[in-house]
């Protein structure tokens, strides 16, 4: 991975690797994978019905996207994919999603932290992404702006929302 700037307010991404059980793990084997799409699919499929049989789209062949699960304890619970947008350090930040006996128990922040941190260590400088409504408090505590209008994405209505990588800090909260 790239190096950090001193001036950088994003931690190294190995410092969010490990936070109160939780752990952020790059799909790197078939296992990992596995458990991404699985709960992906659990809750973009089963749950919030966005998708018929698969939330899977081209992006997730791209050697360019990054996928991510988020395990507490051991157990995975959690996912997210990222992915370059451009050159010039524009990233998309999607298909966040935590199974639903997983929720509230600290997985999701890690995630978005995550995220960033890994969209930043490769000189990204902005990352966009669109967000449930009721999920647009959550993302705010992050760091993340409301950048446009509420349009629909996928079926249902969404935020687009944005994040400065380098420029402000990823967890307001503190």
């Amino acid at each position: 991975m790239g190096s950090r700037s001193a001036a950088s307010p994003f931690p190294p991404v190995a410092d969010l690797l490990h936070r109160s059980g939780v752990v952020c793990r790059l799909v790197d084997d078939e296992w990992v994978a596995a458990e991404h799409h699985r709960i992906r699919k659990e809750v973009f499929v089963h749950e919030q019905h966005l998708f018929r049989d698969s939330d899977r789209d081209t992006r997730d062949d791209d050697p360019a996207t990054i996928k991510v699960v988020g395990l507490r304890d051991g157990v995975a619970g959690g996912a997210v994919r990222l992915y370059p947008l451009d050159r010039h350090g524009l990233w998309q930040g999607d298909r966040l999603a935590v199974l639903a006996g997983a929720r509230g128990h600290g997985l999701g922040g890690p995630l978005v932290r995550f995220a960033v941190a890994t969209a930043a260590s490769r000189g990204g400088h902005r990352m966009v992404a669109h967000i449930q409504p009721r999920n647009v408090v959550f993302f705010r505590r992050l760091g993340w702006q409301v950048c446009g209008d509420e349009e629909i994405y996928v079926g249902v209505p969404h935020v687009p929302m944005s994040i400065h990588l380098g420029q402000e800090r990823a967890d307001h909260s503190r």
